[in-house]
């Protein structure tokens, strides 16, 4: 029985490799905050054609990964501090939102036994930095995903590249923010039923990330 070669899969699967490929190459830090992505030698590393890149390269900046720089360079988006303190406004809302209604869930024993449980994959500061932002933010998509409401966890998700970006713009991982003692007091809250409480826990932990990661951006 004959094998069909890779090269005759749908276009459409070779198209979604290479899109996997790069957002993975983004988001990790391989390439950072506005480094060139060059058609021609994206195509030789994955072995797809440039046309494959540019349908890939497009949906990045639908994803706001990418953006368009001098002379039609494509680059690694780089956020402005303004850009980035509105990022992390717009997280405070959604997230301050997913507090008020998991507190006033029947669930919200088992939501708390479950951010506890995520809080134990915080930040240790020998871990990997690539290791420490996917927890973090782990932690606060659960934190959504628990409050039972699916438009607020669309919305975050669609932020996700841009927060990792953010992170990336700088040497901005290093900071405290990450640390499981900045997230315990959210869960506390949570577990009290404060609400006041919890949502200007919330509130802080956006604001401080904000100024700190706006401090570090190189995309004024």
């Amino acid at each position: 029985m004959s094998v069909e070669p890779l090269v005759s899969l749908d276009r459409s699967t070779l198209r979604e490799r290479a899109l996997e490929a790069l957002r993975a190459a983004v988001l990790s830090g391989q390439y950072r905050p506005g480094d060139h992505l060059g058609e021609v030698e994206l195509a030789a590393s994955l072995g797809v054609s440039r046309g494959t890149v540019r349908e890939a390269l497009r949906h990045l900046q639908q994803e706001g990964l990418v953006t368009t720089g001098a002379r039609g360079m494509l680059r690694v988006k780089t956020l402005t501090s303004a850009e980035v303190r509105e990022l992390f406004q717009v997280r405070a809302a959604l997230e301050s939102l997913a507090v008020r209604e998991l507190i006033s869930s029947p669930r919200r024993d088992s939501a708390v036994a479950a951010l506890r449980s995520a809080l134990e994959d915080l930040a240790d500061e020998q871990q990997d930095v690539t290791v420490r932002i996917r927890a973090d933010l782990a932690f606060h998509l659960l934190l959504c995903r628990l409050a039972g409401n699916t438009m607020l966890v669309e919305a975050w998700e669609r932020l996700e590249g841009r927060m990792r970006v953010a992170i990336l713009n700088g040497a901005a991982w290093q900071a405290p923010m990450m640390a499981r003692d900045r997230h315990a007091p959210i869960v506390d809250a949570i577990e009290r039923g404060d609400v006041a409480a919890a949502v200007a826990v919330v509130e802080e932990h956006m604001a401080a990330a904000a100024e700190h990661f706006a401090e570090s951006s190189q995309g004024d």
